[in-house]
């Protein structure tokens, strides 16, 4: 489907104690990008058009990979066995990016090596990249084994008018999991991005990003803001420069082991906040929990190191900020009852509470089956979080409707996360720390 011309943006923001409400903002003249066959792209902007060729994904070989042990054949799709280093992304393989008929395994290096036999000796998860020796095969469970195989990296080209009004593409860096666009220099702008998403042999409309807008369009400024609403005491403490404890408790987004400390969210928030509020004394707490559940939180036994009421209760904090993307299989009717009982809890302590809203995740995990055209979000838990959050004057910080609207700045949202699935990189933690501080009455970008 080819992206029309005339487009209209649209914007929902949270009013109230999440109110969504839509208006229709602006009407313009789009660029238009769209594939001719092939590896072949139109492009119109300004008035200028230009079929353009984009070059194929960027393909590696790899001989004789050396892997000191392969684990066993086992385990969810994304980490089968052994990721294959070349496909892997943060802690995990990437999808669509081996040739699977491409591997080979054997004992050594060289032609003399003995071949290991697929189905026999070892498997591979295709898709993801993972390969495991079998039970009963002859590979030993001490001893290396050597890999060769061929795979493809992302790239993110762009589209580029000129300023003597010329269309041209330029290629973007390879990465096998978060290409970015190349930069741009002094009077050129950026009308889309061609979107090299792996091993793939031609180009399709989900490829093309036109860039629609150039920035996340942010609401008018709200007077009274939410927080002077909705957090009364947090900012009364931030206005006077007495501590506030903010505690950040989340799962594995908020553990995030895997970004430097100050590009973690909670980090980009509270420095956002010194901003906002200088003569504030911020104290920024986190209790993150890879891979769980706000109810696997509740049921840790008492004398657990992960349990709720010693670890986020028993911090008496001002402020609690919650994001669990692992609750995203929740329906509404769980959320509204699940995150009751939550806010009692935070109620019987004093505590205040915004509520962050998920960033998109595969899109085959959220029955997305493309990322452009997908402003809203299709998940039942994100419509019960509002709900809840309009239902009991809860605090909402709607990140959710940031990551949908990237396609609309050229950009594949699965290209900010790290590994391929769930995890946002310093980019999608900007966002989270864009919308809280949206709530205290600061917007647009630091």
């Amino acid at each position: 489907m080819n992206m029309a011309r005339k487009f209209e943006v649209w914007r929902s923001w949270v009013v109230g104690a999440g109110l969504i409400v839509s208006a229709s903002l602006f009407a313009a003249e789009g660029p238009l990008l769209e594939p001719l066959g092939g590896w072949q792209v139109r492009a119109t902007a300004s008035g200028v058009s230009a079929e353009l060729t984009v070059d194929p994904p960027d393909l590696v070989s790899v001989a004789d990979e050396k892997y000191d042990a392969l684990a066993v054949f086992q385990g969810p799709v994304w980490r089968r066995g052994t990721p294959l280093q070349g496909t892997r992304a943060e802690a995990c393989s990437v999808a669509d990016a081996l040739e699977p008929g491409s591997l080979t395994v054997r004992d050594g290096a060289g032609p003399v090596a003995k071949t290991y036999q697929l189905g026999k000796d070892y498997q591979l998860e295709p898709r993801w990249g993972g390969f495991g020796r079998l039970e009963g095969g002859t590979i030993p469970p001490d001893k290396p084994v050597f890999a060769s195989y061929r795979y493809a990296l992302m790239r993110l080209d762009s589209v580029i008018l000129t300023p003597d009004k010329k269309l041209t593409l330029r290629k973007g860096v390879p990465n096998v999991a978060t290409p970015r666009p190349p930069d741009l220099a002094e009077g050129e702008t950026r009308v889309g991005n061609v979107w090299l998403s792996g091993r793939i042999d031609k180009l399709t409309p989900a490829n093309c990003f036109p860039v629609l807008e150039t920035a996340y369009p942010e609401p008018p400024r709200a007077v009274p803001s939410v927080a002077e609403r909705l957090l009364p005491k947090t900012v009364a403490k931030l206005k006077s420069g007495r501590p506030v404890k903010i505690l950040a408790w989340g799962d594995s987004v908020t553990e995030c082991v895997y970004l430097p400390w100050e590009q973690k969210w909670q980090e980009q928030f509270a420095a956002r906040l010194r901003e906002r509020f200088p003569q504030a004394s911020i104290i920024m707490l986190s209790e993150g929990w890879g891979g769980r559940t706000t109810t696997a939180y509740r049921n840790e036994p008492k004398g657990s190191p992960r349990n709720f009421a010693d670890k986020v209760l028993g911090l008496k904090p001002d402020l609690i900020v919650s994001e669990f993307i692992n609750d995203a299989s929740m329906d509404e009717a769980a959320v509204l009852d699940n995150y009751g009982e939550i806010l009692k809890d935070f109620q019987r302590i004093g505590a205040e509470w915004v509520i962050l809203t998920p960033h998109y995740a595969r899109p085959d995990w959220m029955g997305l089956k493309q990322e452009r055209e997908i402003d809203q979000d299709p998940r039942p838990y994100v419509r019960g979080l509002r709900l809840f959050a309009q239902n009991n004057r809860v605090a909402l910080a709607d990140a959710s409707l940031r990551w949908g609207r990237l396609w609309r700045q050229g950009l594949p949202y699965s290209t900010l996360l790290v590994n391929n699935i769930n995890h946002p990189d310093e980019r999608g933690m900007k966002l989270f720390a864009d919308t809280l501080v949206e709530l205290f009455g600061s917007t647009g970008p630091k």
